[in-house]
C-alpha cells in the first residue's frame, strides 16, 4: 500500500519541498501525492525522475493524484 502526501492547498515550491523530505527520510518505493495544480504534478515530476522514480499522475475532480514507484 502506499504512502499518500496530501499536498493540496500548497502554491509551488511547497509540493516538491514535501516530496523531497518524504523521499529523504523514508525512500518510500510508491508514494501518492495528493496535490491541486498542474504545474506541482510537472515539478513533482522532474524532482522524482531524477532521483529514479516512474511517474504517473490522473486527475480526481478538481485534484491531482500524482504516483511515485521505484
Amino acid at each position: 500500500m502506499a504512502d499518500v502526501l496530501d499536498a493540496r492547498g500548497y502554491s509551488c515550491p511547497i509540493p516538491v519541498v514535501m516530496v523531497q523530505k518524504e523521499v529523504a527520510a523514508n525512500s518510500p518505493a510508491t508514494l501518492d501525492v495528493l496535490v491541486d495544480a498542474r504545474v506541482a504534478v510537472e515539478n513533482i515530476t522532474r524532482f522524482a525522475e531524477s532521483r529514479g522514480y516512474k511517474v504517473s499522475f490522473k486527475e480526481e475532480g478538481p485534484d491531482y493524484r500524482v504516483t511515485l514507484n521505484r
